[in-house]
């Protein structure tokens, strides 16, 4: 697994010696949902990303991207926002952003933006959070936090390398931290394992899903017992396929909160061994396709069994959002848009 992030940027390199990266480091007033979003632009004009939803700041960004890599030298925009720039961020009204536009030798091995995302993609890959660090002025020197205590590169100078591993544990990420010892500013942004989403059942919806889902940027999971159903043929960007039983492959995904459980295979033989685990197990979504009379068949079935009514609570059911879906694509979509609500911990059944 990797970071979308970390995937568009290795894609990138490999065929644009230099290119020049945008980052979006603060946004008055918004969520950090935005802040950290990237544009790349390579020197042959190539531009992957977006820095903005609506795209307000693209063009600034493409503009100052030029002048970079022309100059060889970053730039830090403060740049203020109209009323109709805010809304595109997601803001209420008129603010300010800065926009981080950097050069970046992407066929060196030696660029520290290239040594310090091949270390955050290497965490990454190993299941845990990434953090880098970079002065928001000064060279493009980075420091690397990995989850398990270990840092990789330097800021410059082993105290001050200290000094932001205690700011950046105590301030969260993505965000600007001040160095108070020097004043000095810095961006500090995450890269964490993509959100797994296991699908139970290889059918239409399944299909469908698993290509949104993939858009999203999450790692999906496939699962069923009919090799004839969850084929690669079927699911070609599924990023795993698992044909075996239900139950035991449950038991062997990871449970954790970056785990998002969806089943729609519509039969209570294969629902059930996989509630009986996921239910006591910390992932972070249950969802489950049936209809309100099945549904209620199942509760029934698990409470016999001594499932409190608190734990047959965390099932979604029916699963994703009243969007009066009825075609399988639109119920994929309808479950997709509550994997997100979820993740962003919003209220998925507020529309």
């Amino acid at each position: 697994m990797t970071h979308p992030t970390l995937a568009r940027f290795d894609e990138l390199r490999r065929c644009e010696p230099r290119l020049a990266m945008a980052t979006l480091v603060s946004a008055t007033g918004s969520s950090s949902s935005i802040v950290g979003a990237k544009t790349f632009v390579g020197e042959s004009g190539q531009i992957v990303g977006s820095v903005t939803i609506g795209g307000c700041l693209d063009a600034r960004a493409a503009e100052t991207a030029d002048r970079v890599l022309a100059s060889n030298y970053a730039e830090l925009l403060d740049i203020p926002l109209a009323d109709e720039e805010a809304w595109d961020l997601g803001l209420a009204c008129g603010g300010n952003v800065r926009l981080l536009v950097e050069p970046v030798g992407s066929g060196s091995a030696t660029d520290p933006v290239v040594v310090a995302y091949a270390a955050a993609d290497q965490m990454v890959a190993a299941g845990r959070r990434a953090l880098v660090v970079r002065a928001l002025s000064g060279d493009s020197a980075r420091l690397v936090l990995d989850a398990d205590g270990s840092s990789r590169g330097s800021l410059g100078d082993p105290a001050r390398d200290a000094r932001l591993a205690s700011l950046v544990k105590a301030s969260g990420a993505p965000a600007v931290v001040v160095d108070e010892t020097d004043g000095a500013a810095y961006f500090v942004e995450a890269f964490a394992p993509p959100l797994t989403v296991a699908i139970f059942g290889a059918g239409e919806v399944a299909a469908v899903l698993t290509r949104v889902a993939g858009d999203l940027g999450l790692h999906t999971v496939v699962v069923d017992p009919r090799a004839r159903y969850a084929s690669r043929e079927r699911f070609p960007g599924a990023s795993e396929i698992r044909v075996g039983d239900p139950g035991a492959i449950a038991a062997e995904l990871p449970a954790t909160a970056d785990t998002f459980v969806v089943i729609v295979s519509h039969d209570y033989k294969f629902e059930l061994p996989v509630l009986r685990h996921m239910l006591r197990a910390p992932v972070g979504y249950i969802g489950l396709m049936s209809s309100r009379k099945r549904i209620a068949a199942l509760r029934g079935f698990l409470a016999d069994e001594g499932f409190a009514a608190e734990e047959l609570d965390r099932i979604h059911a029916p699963i994703g959002i009243d969007i009066g879906a009825r075609t399988p694509a639109q119920v994929a979509v309808s479950i997709a848009a509550q994997l997100v609500a979820i993740r962003a911990g919003r209220d998925p059944t507020v529309l």
